[in-house]
């Protein structure tokens, strides 16, 4: 075999028609080898003698696409000095571009003997490994062009490749669960008759089924266990794992792009699958442990601020290149439009403290391929002042859980909740004005792929976890959630109707509040698993998204909780939930009053010709709100006009904004109440909305009020009030 000296950069495996330069970091190997491995089990090793600034390379001319490798890494093992090289782990190559097969959990993946966590383990890993893959890095793009769509048109909605697609009654069985699923028209048509705008996929890198897992016969389904930045997850492939899987990607991404829907990816770059100590070694850690991982005071232990055993080292210069790399490859060479970063606050820990002058967020905001697309924070993690709302620089928007927490409180009766839902219903000015961001920095949520399901929420009081095989002892304890007087499933009718009412004043709140909504896969139509609020292991149709017309389901149930009930009152409630959804979704992307660039300025707007504030709030009885109207603790209704006569924000081109003008009237209170219509905010209304009944009343169905007119809302309800421009 011919070995030519080959080139420090790129690093990974890079082919170029005639063969494969190879490139790997570590500092702390005495000496490295490449691993060709052969399907017949054996492998060829080649060392990488060339080196650079610690990088081992090498160009081997005929190793073509889908040739199987990895590395071993002769060197120093001593773990109470935070090193840990150890040649008999074949190890992965952290900018593998593809990654084929899984790891086969045993002894022989760790570094020490189990019962015995300070004896060196010598025993061969590779019949036990995954392995890295050269890939062909060619693809006819066609004419792709990225929809970059603005933040004040977006729609996300967050899904799981597999959970998805699986149950789809119109997709072919070999398709279901892969990412040529998302590129079948059954789901693409779905997504834009939903009125969906960016698809925010769970995590797509390769990722690890935890050893804990597997021997209790489980999956890590959600995939926060990444073992691999560059590389599609394997097991979502519908034709091989070979570079297959990366072909079947971006011809999703280029599907959905002619569709006009963003790729969002949900990345994990704050940890790694190979966890603390007693984790095993199949990549990082064998490289050059203390490079890559931030370590205690004593060496052999990892700091862990993200719960999973371990965190990257934020300081190391090659991890951040590791990070921004692996950004720019999903831009460049995958077609992403964006990303939700898993546990953001970790990345911002340069050192201790979460610091949004770190040079992680340097390096973003300089970069000319990543701060160009959406870059969206999950603002907390689990260590010490890890909760950072509100906190993250200006480039980026947040998830902002004081919006989910607060409707969420809001809407089950919670006292004192009046006064900051006008504030997340407006865009959270006071957690992103100061820093001169907008509303549009907020992602708005009711519910995300972590807890209950929209059904659960007004379902279940209590988590209900049990099958997750840690007696409930996992997932968050304090949802937030009300079960309108029933746990779980129920016949009867008033709890039933109750609920339905409730699901549709969440996603009607989500689509009219100031900010970017944000809708988890399935919630449109209701669907549920059955209270578990932590399904991060359950890969079953408990966390599969369960379609309406309930083919491919088990038998309808009739029990009214949404899952495989094609049929009856239950089927029926799903239908109507999705019909709801969509009109919802189409209000908000037919007015910009709903979709504003810009906070309310609580005043008449100079330039508008319009004598009105461009939004005042009301008590029921029409008398704009004091502040002790604000401050009753029991209070939980109100109305809000929007002008949609005094946008302050000018259009694409310059031009001035107008749009019809709004009365929101919000009854969360245990009782029926009667609004009185303003009388001096317009003369004439139209009912658009009205979450007490089963169709929601779809814009353009309405009945006509007057000012002053009294309109009776029903216990935990919303109405809509429109008057044209």
């Amino acid at each position: 075999m011919q070995v030519w000296p080959g080139e420090a950069y790129p690093l990974g495996a890079t082919y170029d028609g005639a063969g494969t330069n190879f490139a790997v970091f570590t500092e702390a190997a005495d000496r490295v080898e490449l691993c060709l491995l052969h399907d017949d089990g054996s492998e060829t090793a080649v060392e990488l003698r060339e080196s650079d600034a610690f990088v081992r390379h090498a160009y081997l001319p005929g190793v073509m696409p889908g040739q199987r490798y990895g590395f071993r890494v002769h060197g120093p093992y001593a773990p109470e000095r935070g090193q840990r090289c150890n040649s008999a782990k074949l190890l992965l190559d952290p900018y593998a571009k593809a990654v084929s097969g899984s790891v086969r959990w045993g002894e022989e993946v760790y570094g020490y003997h189990f019962g015995e966590p300070d004896r060196r383990n010598d025993l061969d890993s590779a019949p036990h490994m995954m392995s890295s893959v050269v890939v062909n890095p060619y693809f006819d793009w066609g004419d792709d062009r990225r929809p970059r769509t603005e933040y004040h048109h977006t729609v996300i909605y967050e899904a799981h490749v597999k959970g998805l697609t699986m149950r789809h009654p119109g997709l072919p069985e070999e398709l279901r669960g892969t990412y040529a699923a998302l590129a079948h028209p059954a789901v693409i048509d779905h997504l834009t008759g939903l009125g969906v705008t960016a698809l925010e996929l769970m995590p797509v890198h390769q990722f690890v089924n935890d050893h804990r897992l597997v021997d209790m016969g489980l999956n890590n389904y959600w995939g926060y266990n990444t073992i691999g930045f560059f590389a599609p997850h394997n097991t979502y492939a519908s034709w091989g794992d070979r570079g297959q899987q990366v072909l079947e990607f971006k011809s999703a991404v280029r599907a959905l792009h002619e569709a006009g829907i963003e790729v969002i990816l949900d990345v994990v770059y704050n940890h790694t699958a190979e966890g603390n100590h007693l984790g095993p070694t199949l990549s990082f850690r064998g490289l050059d442990n203390p490079q890559y991982y931030r370590l205690t005071d004593d060496p052999r232990y990892y700091m862990d601020t993200t719960g999973t055993g371990n965190s990257l080292l934020m300081r190391s210069p090659h991890v951040l290149q590791l990070i921004m790399d692996s950004l720019r490859y999903w831009v460049t060479e995958m077609h992403v439009d964006g990303f939700r970063f898993d546990l953001a606050a970790t990345l911002a820990r340069q050192f201790h403290e979460v610091d949004r002058l770190s040079s992680f967020f340097d390096l973003v905001q300089q970069d000319p391929v990543v701060s160009q697309v959406k870059l969206i924070a999950e603002p907390w993690d689990v260590g010490e002042g890890g909760y950072q709302v509100g906190n993250f620089p200006p480039l980026w928007t947040e998830w902002n859980g004081k919006y989910r927490d607060t409707v969420r409180d809001l809407w089950r009766g919670e006292p004192r909740a009046l006064a900051e839902f006008a504030s997340r219903l407006t865009g959270s000015s006071d957690l992103y004005q100061d820093d001169g961001r907008r509303p549009l920095a907020s992602i708005n949520f009711v519910t995300c792929h972590d807890g209950f399901t929209l059904h659960d929420l007004v379902a279940y009081n209590d988590k209900h976890n049990e099958a997750n095989g840690e007696d409930n002892r996992d997932g968050e304890s304090h949802n937030r959630s009300w079960n309108c007087g029933a746990e779980g499933e129920t016949d009867d009718p008033r709890v039933l109707e109750l609920r339905t009412r409730q699901m549709r004043n969440f996603i009607a709140t989500l689509m009219l509040s100031q900010g970017v909504p944000m809708i988890s896969h399935g919630d449109e139509f209701a669907r549920t698993q059955r209270g578990n609020n932590n399904a991060y292991c359950q890969d079953s149709e408990l966390a599969w998204v369960a379609w309406p017309d309930g083919a491919g389901d088990r038998a309808g149930d009739g029990d009214g909780t949404g899952d495989g009930d094609g049929g009856g009152a239950a089927g029926r409630m799903r239908r109507e939930m999705a019909a709801f959804a969509r009109a919802m979704v189409w209000l908000r992307r037919d007015h910009p009053v709903f979709r504003r660039r810009r906070f309310f300025h609580g005043r008449p707007v100079e330039g508008t010709h319009d004598d009105l504030s461009d939004i005042a709030w009301f008590t029921p009885q029409g008398k704009e709100m004091t502040q002790r109207d604000w401050d009753r603790a029991q209070a939980s209704a109100l109305s809000v006009f929007l002008n949609g006569n005094a946008i302050s924000e000018p259009g694409a081109r310059g031009e001035r904004i107008t749009d019809d003008s709004f009365l929101l009237m919000f009854n969360a209170s245990p009782k029926t109440l009667d609004f009185v219509v303003p009388a001096d905010h317009g003369r004439q209304w139209e009912v658009v909305v009205d979450t007490a009944r089963a169709d929601g009343v779809p814009p353009g169905a309405g009945v006509k009020v007057q000012a002053g007119e009294r309109l009776t809302l029903v216990d935990h309800s919303l109405t809509v009030l429109q008057r044209p421009v």
